[in-house]
């Protein structure tokens, strides 16, 4: 059975709630059903007013849609929330320190605490960011931890976002919605807030400017256009910090900064929040072929002119075969054993993992190390026999672009459907600023869920919605 973080161990929506929802459960109890179906029809609304969409790739038909969302809230306790903070804030400094030191002088490589190769092999490692040190050590400015439940006192993580985590316009979004349709629920309940994250998304980033900087920082949001299947959040997060939106062709070398054209000329940029990949960031070091980037940016930024975060190169953070050594990295950095564990995980390029994997599809979870959104992954207990047989084949052919998993008894939060309360799988993504300064988690995050019955995949693209987090407060 499924731990619900509502009910507990129990199928019973009728039981007693557990304490983090008893507040919220005896609210909801006293609500009239047609009230709250009507409020949910409305959220819908709202968010199509504001445009809150994201684009599905590779689908000529409803390329862009609404995410969906559930009006029942995922409840975290005060103290739950204290253990996770500890626990990320641990696991993003890891993550820094394992950075600078593949950038430098690659101690937990001369260690063995990794195996030189999965550097070495990796695409996701920049050899252009050997040696560079990024303005205030800083590599990972923002970044999305993904977590999931199994138990009362169980989380894992499941993944690293240390390039460009999305999803964080949907969770303040989410919030506003929540505000504006229950009011009341919100003066009965003492619930932390996450509407300052924009502003303190444009601090934190300032903080990171270039020793140089002598006035106020000037930061940027650099998209790659219209058509990016998160345009929203990048346009939103731009307006919400009173920051630029600006893409590659924008920018250019002027007096050997980076400056974005205005309607008084360029004007130099010391913070590019960056939300395109590596490859595309400038075609003088990269993909030669990208309209996306800044000709020369790479070298501006070598010579401390500029930041852009994440930095160049954070990839190979959040890669999935490095993911398997997160607990040997927080412990070679930190001294510490780490806070939050992993997922078992099952590296396919190791030959006893592979004939593991191989032998046990039917029950695992197979993920491209490299991958993300939810695709290309094999999901063993809701596969079909052919299925299974096609990605036997893919792993034979490449074993080293997977690992597998044990698949997850992920907790479930009720949604609101036609005939009431019904469990839904869910996970959750924290989301973390970095600088020089210091660690800021939002409290909450945003939570992501299974609409369809029985579903584990959670994501927006395989069809997935949204619920606000409540941070409980102490």
């Amino acid at each position: 059975m499924f731990f619900d973080e509502m009910f507990g161990h129990t199928k019973d929506t009728d039981a007693q709630a557990r304490e983090p929802y008893a507040d919220y459960a005896n609210w909801f109890d006293s609500q009239d059903p047609a009230r709250l179906k009507k409020k949910a029809l409305e959220c819908e609304g709202f968010f199509r007013r504001t445009g809150i969409t994201f684009n599905v790739y590779g689908q000529e038909e409803a390329d862009e849609r609404l995410i969906p969302f559930d009006i029942v809230p995922r409840v975290i306790a005060a103290k739950e929330w204290n253990r996770l903070s500890r626990g990320i804030e641990q696991r993003v400094k890891a993550i820094n320190a394992f950075l600078y030191d593949i950038y430098h002088r690659q101690e937990i490589l001369r260690a063995g605490r990794i195996p030189h190769h999965l550097i070495a092999e990796n695409d996701a490692f920049l050899p252009q960011m050997i040696g560079v040190t990024p303005p205030g050590g800083i590599y990972t400015h923002i970044v999305g931890t993904d977590l999931v439940r199994t138990d009362d006192d169980q989380f894992y993580v499941l993944e690293d976002n240390a390039r460009t985590p999305s999803g964080v316009s949907y969770m303040l979004e989410n919030r506003e919605t929540m505000l504006q349709m229950f009011p009341e629920v919100f003066s009965k309940l003492q619930v932390r807030p996450v509407s300052d994250y924009p502003a303190n998304l444009q601090r934190s980033l300032a903080e990171c400017a270039p020793a140089a900087t002598k006035n106020e920082p000037v930061v940027a949001v650099l998209t790659p256009g219209i058509h990016n299947s998160a345009y929203f959040e990048h346009s939103f997060l731009a307006d919400q910090m009173g920051a630029e939106l600006v893409e590659g062709h924008d920018l250019q070398v002027v007096d050997g900064r980076i400056a974005m054209r205005t309607t008084r000329g360029y004007t130099p940029i010391d913070v590019l929040y960056r939300r395109i990949d590596d490859d595309y960031l400038d075609p003088m070091n990269f993909r030669p072929d990208s309209l996306l980037g800044v000709p020369g940016i790479m070298d501006i930024y070598k010579a401390g002119g500029i930041t852009i975060a994440n930095a160049p190169g954070t990839g190979i953070a959040d890669d999935k075969a490095i993911y398997s050594y997160m607990p040997d990295i927080v412990e070679f950095y930190t001294g510490e054993k780490a806070i939050l564990e992993n997922v078992p995980t099952w590296r396919c390029s190791e030959e006893d993992s592979l004939k593991y994997v191989l032998d046990n599809l039917a029950d695992l979870v197979v993920k491209e190390v490299h991958g993300s959104g939810g695709y290309g992954m094999l999901v063993g207990p809701t596969a079909s026999k052919k299925q299974i047989s096609e990605f036997r084949a893919k792993l034979k052919a490449k074993p080293a672009n997977y690992i597998a998993q044990p698949t997850l008894s992920l907790s479930t939060v009720p949604i609101l459907t036609k005939k009431g309360l019904s469990p839904r799988h869910v996970d959750l993504r924290p989301y973390v600023l970095v600088s020089p300064k210091g660690v800021d988690i939002v409290p909450g995050g945003l939570t992501r869920v299974a609409l369809k019955k029985g579903s584990l995949v959670v994501n927006s693209s395989q069809g997935g919605g949204t619920k606000d987090t409540w941070v409980l407060e102490e």
